[in-house]
Order: structure tokens, then sequence, then C-alpha cells
């Protein structure tokens, strides 16, 4: 950790929910949304919750089996575990998505990846998906989303220890070590852990050099802790490591310049993912709560290959720092302002022209409520060394129809920076690149239509503009449109004394200049999870279907639909030890989301079969 971080140490903070984790713990609660903890029926941002304890129920092998769960979002990854997902939300890329930690953006600043394939699912609390823009907020980036994570908490006061092992096919072994602890006053929880798995041949025809199993390692380590220095201040920090080993297979080969032909390669990369921040929370006046907050987060990769000397480096790190403060106005008005800044470093083996960059942003948003309706304005500038200033803005409209139905319209800009590979790249960049822009438009339904049901509908459409494209010569050019009509709806109920969860999308994105739909977004899509618990066993369904789409911009390589299936189940065999068991794409499918081409031939990356998993928890108080 570089030491500018530890100046400021007593005086940083991360969202404001931090400053106490109770909400963390709750479903009914999100944080994200207004960078406060706040009702998720009080957030005019469509959004999806996983607590730890949805987490333990659903048995997700990683962060990307979560948000395959989330209505409108979908997950195109090329070979299985450990290979790079596309995350598109509301039919947006990956790189128009901003990903927190703890409050920490993680994604590279030289492709945008945020590697969340690299994220232990076991050291997460919760995460949390906003759909829609919320650049007025957060700034660059966050067109199509937020998706953030925060790591593990204490469970409960006094010290427990946690304890995990699971095996399962493909080889595959987790364990995992934690030990937690809080009193009246403190709050701390260490957690570390190893997965790794012998991976499966994530291509079909190719070279003979890919017909080896792609493994897979991840070393993991998370902490957090907080103390409470009086009644209005209390103090933390949290910190998140993943790094490991990742093969893959390389369909294209290597250049080999003596035979001017592609040879087969055995490839894999070295990884790292960290984040760390501290902060401080402190309720200035009965009306001014104050935070400020630091944070560092680095990605590192080094990639070689078995067979050459040939190796790369990409790494990237950031320091941000940010000071937000909320006034309580009166019973119906607060705002909400700040500041946010941070910088951007690449340390690569590619000679990039420029290595380093800073944006500063200030932000503001005004609330009002009554019993009829709620409203609210927001308004963001960023200041950026490489392309400028950029504003964006948002408003929403509530309508409480009666106790049980509420309507929410909104408008909501959005901004993406272009990367360090956009703009610097050696030949294949553009240092006179533009930010790309979205304007979307927003209608939701929420509605508790019983004491055990609620269901969630929203209507949207986006326009794309100044999207950046490569062109004829693969450098990228402002040239790109698109719009992208959206539905949504989530439907939660209990029947006959089971916990269903139903979400369905519809999906309508197109390039405004060719007509033809956005590639490796599906039409529609759909995710239904059913559990019942039976006194200490407890048992589980998923099922999620995904319709066909296009591998190519000029939709001539078509990727067929499919559907998954898959059981879990769980038995508390004692107040400390709980064993689990679960079988992820129990028919057996064989299905693509990807495809390639070798030979002059389409083919599909493999996606893993039918796959079980057996583990157990011990959690003793210590």
């Amino acid at each position: 950790m570089r030491p500018a971080l530890l100046l400021p140490f007593a005086l940083l903070c991360p969202p404001d929910a931090l400053a106490d984790d109770q909400p963390l713990k709750l479903d009914d609660m999100v944080i994200s949304a207004n960078r406060v903890a706040e009702s998720r029926d009080g957030s005019s941002t469509a959004n999806t919750v996983f607590t730890r304890a949805d987490i333990d129920r659903l048995q997700p092998a990683s962060v990307v089996d979560l948000l395959e769960r989330v209505p409108g979002v979908q997950v195109a990854q090329s070979g299985g575990r450990g290979s790079l997902p596309g995350i598109f939300v509301r039919g947006l890329q990956s790189s128009q998505t901003l990903v927190l930690v703890d409050g920490v953006r993680i994604a590279t600043a030289t492709s945008a990846d945020s590697n969340l394939q690299n994220l232990s699912v076991d050291q997460i609390e919760r995460v949390e998906v906003l759909r829609g823009a919320r650049s007025a907020i957060y700034g660059a980036d966050a067109m199509g989303g937020v998706i953030q994570i925060f790591t593990r908490r204490a469970d409960q006061t006094g010290l427990h220890g946690r304890v995990q092992m699971a095996m399962g096919s493909q080889q595959r072994w987790q364990r995992n070590l934690g030990v937690s602890g809080a009193d009246q006053n403190t709050r701390f929880a260490l957690s570390a852990g190893l997965d790794e798995s012998a991976g499966i041949d994530r291509t079909h025809r190719s070279f003979a050099t890919d017909g080896d199993h792609d493994a897979y390692r991840n070393r993991a380590l998370s902490l957090s802790f907080s103390h409470q220095m009086s009644d209005d201040v209390e103090v933390g920090f949290n910190a998140l490591d993943n790094q490991g080993k990742n093969e893959y297979d390389n369909p294209f080969g290597r250049f080999d310049s003596t035979t001017f032909t592609s040879v087969g390669q055995k490839p894999y990369s070295d990884f790292q993912v960290s984040s760390v921040s501290a902060y401080a929370d402190a309720q200035l006046t009965e009306r001014w709560k104050s935070r400020l907050e630091l944070g560092h987060s680095e990605n590192r990769e080094h990639s070689r290959d078995t067979l050459s000397d040939e190796q790369f480096v990409f790494n990237t790190d950031r320091d941000s720092l940010g000071w937000q403060n909320t006034l309580t106005l009166d019973e119906h008005n607060s705002v909400l302002g700040g500041v946010d800044a941070y910088v951007d470093r690449v340390d690569s083996s590619t000679d990039f022209s420029e290595s380093s960059r800073w944006n500063r942003a200030v932000f503001l948003q005004h609330s009002y409520r009554t019993d009829a309706f709620a409203t609210q304005i927001g308004l963001r500038r960023d200041d950026n060394q490489q392309f400028g200033g950029q504003n964006t803005w948002s408003a929403a409209l509530t309508l409480f129809a009666n106790a049980d139905n509420d309507w929410v319209m909104s408008y909501s800009e959005g901004f993406r920076a272009p990367t360090f590979n956009d703009l610097y790249y050696p030949d294949f960049s553009n240092p006179t690149l533009k930010p790309e822009h979205s304007r979307s438009y927003e209608v939701q339904w929420r509605s508790r239509l019983s004491d055990t049901t609620r269901m969630e509908t929203s209507l949207y459409r986006t326009d794309l503009t100044d999207a950046i494209v490569l062109d004829g010569d693969f450098r990228p050019q402002n040239i790109g449109s698109a719009r992208i009509y959206g539905a949504e709806s989530t439907l939660r109920q209990q029947l006959f004394g089971w916990d269903s969860n139903l979400s369905l999308a519809l999906l309508d994105p197109r390039d405004r200049d060719s007509g033809h739909t956005l590639n490796r977004r599906a039409r529609r899509t759909l995710s239904w999870d059913l559990d019942r618990q039976f006194d200490r066993l407890g048992l589980g369904i998923g099922w999620q279907a995904v319709s066909s789409s296009y591998n190519d911009a000029a939709n001539q390589q078509a990727i067929a639909g499919y559907g998954l299936l898959g059981l879990r189940s769980s038995w508390a065999a004692t107040s400390e030890l709980k064993l689990t068991f679960k079988v992820d794409n129990l028919l057996d499918r064989q299905y693509s989301r990807v495809l390639y081409s070798y030979d002059g031939q389409s083919q599909g990356y493999r996606e893993e079969g039918r796959a079980f998993t057996l583990g157990f928890t011990w959690t003793p108080a210590l």
C-alpha cells in the first residue's frame, strides 16, 4: 500500500452505510443508489441486492454466477471458470458499467475490464446491482449501471471462527478460513481462501496445443475493521486481494516471424485484483453528516506462453479521494453533495505515450419527499486531464399511488471515459477521442400484490451516441450510435412454503447505422430460483434460460440459445456445522456464449457441463 494512503487514515470513509454494518445484512436496504443507506422502496433506481444469506443459500461458484440472476444483466464468458466475462447491463457492455469494491473503482485503466471472474465469492458480504445510468452520482463509466461489492463483515458479537471446505468436478478444491469479532465499539473480520480447479478444455477444433485442460488457481484475502470512537465518529479500514494463475486457450495462435504462419500456444496469466479503503464517518451536527474516503486499487496481469519467450505485462493502479456531505434541511428536503478525485497510472510492457491521468469532480443532488410523491434531481461536473469537462444530470419523480403501488419516472445521463488502450496504445489508438454518451428514459411500477408477493417492472429506452468503434485500420473513432429498448420484471412470492424469485428481461438493442442487433446480447433471458427450508434441510432449484444472439456486429454468426437447470441443498447438522451439495447444469447441456474462428469456420468456446460440489462449513464460537 502506498504511504499516501496512511496519512489521512483517521479522516476517511466509504459509503455511508459502512458506518454501521447492519444495513449490509438487510435485503430491504440499498446503499449504492445514492451513496447512503436507504430502503429499497425509497430508491428511485432499479436495483437487485444479494446479502450474505442469499449467497450462502444460492451457493454460486463466482460473482458472475450471481449476476446472471439479475434481470437485464447478461454474461458472455469465453470458456468456463476463470475466463474473462463480458457483463452486459441493459444491453451496454462491460466497460460501460461501473464496478466498485467498498466504494473503490477496480476496473483496469487500459481495457476497462473489472475481472470479476477473479473475485472470490467467499470474501464477499454483499453485492448490489443498479440498473440504469448513475453518472450524475458516480461520473464516468456508470452508463449501464453500477455493480458494488462489499467485503465480508462480522456476523455477531463475540469471537467466531469459520472453516469451509468443498470439493467438486474438474478436481475443484476450495479451502477458506475466517475469524470475526465484535463488541459494542469495534468490529473486524479476517478471511483467507484458496480455490483450485483443473478446469476444462475451453476450445473445440483448434491448434493441438489447445487440447489440454485449462487450470485455475485463486488465493484470496479480505479484511474489514471499524471502531466507534464516539457516538458521532467512526473510523475503519477494508481490504480485498485476489491473486493467482489462469490457463487459457488461444485459438488464433501466435504469429511466428520465421515461418510467417500462426503456431499454437500454451498461454497462461498471473493475475492480481486488489483494493483497500480507509474511512471515517462524522455526525457533525444534528442535520449534517460528513465523511471522507481514500482508496487504492490495483489490477495486474502478466501473460506468458509456455512454448515461447513471449510475455506481456499490463499493470494499472488507481488512488482515489472523496468527500461526501448529507444535509437534512427539514422533514421533506435533503441535499447530498461532495467532491471526488482519482489518478490512474499504467505500468506496462507496452510503451504507452501517456502513463497517467487525473479526474476531479463535484456533485450535488436534492431530494424532496411527501406522502404523495417524491422528487430527486442530481448534477455532476467531471474535469479530466485528457478529455476535459463533462456534465451529467438525472431527475426522478416517484408517485405513491396507494399503500401497495408506486410509480417511478426518471431520466438519466451517462458517459464512458476512453481507456488508455483507446487513447494511447501504440499504432492502434486515437488521442482525440471524446467520451461516449447515453441518455436513458425509464418508467417503473412497484407493487405489493399481497403480503407474500411483490412485483417490480421496468420499461426503458437508452440512446447511445459518440460510441467508440474501430475503423478499417483498427483505430478507435467516435462514430457509433445505438438505441436500446428494454423491459424487466421480477416477481417474488411464497408458494406453498417455497420462496420463489422469478426474473424476466426483454431486450431490443440496435445499431442505429446498420439496424443490426448488438452482438452477444440475447433478446430474452429468464432466471427462476425456488427454495424451501424444512427445519434443518434446505432445498433449492435454479433455472436459467437465454435466447439466441449474434457473435458479430454483422449478425452473420448466430449463437444458439440455451437453458440450464441446477439443484442445491444444505443440512444443518448442528448449530455450528452445515453440509452443502449442489449440481450445476444438471441436464449436461452443451452450449457456448462466445464464438471464435479457426480455419475459416466458427466454433464455440466450451462451457462447463454437469458439475457437482460437496462441502461443509463449520462456524465455532471461540
